[in-house]
């Protein structure tokens, strides 16, 4: 096993920020690489991050890994 998790799983367990546009009014965002989505300051809408397939979908030891409140909430947002 890896001491550390997995290497699929490090955006997930030592996240950083990332910066989208908002859908609805374009104003720029901060949206961390282990959130599924973030509200607008400025507008109040919803935005998604795109997240595309992961080991956590797949892999028996994602719990112990990422923590179960962090997985669950992927999880949903994979199944969009």
């Amino acid at each position: 096993m890896f001491k550390e998790g997995c290497p699929g799983s490090i955006e997930i367990r030592s996240p950083k920020p990332e910066e989208i546009r908002c859908q609805k009014c374009g104003e720029k965002l901060e949206i961390w690489t282990d959130e599924p989505d973030t509200a607008c300051r400025k507008c109040g809408h919803m935005n998604a991050r795109p997240i595309g397939s992961s080991c956590i979908q797949w892999c028996a030891f994602a719990k112990e890994c990422v923590g179960a409140e962090k997985l669950d909430r992927l999880k949903k947002a994979i199944k969009g």
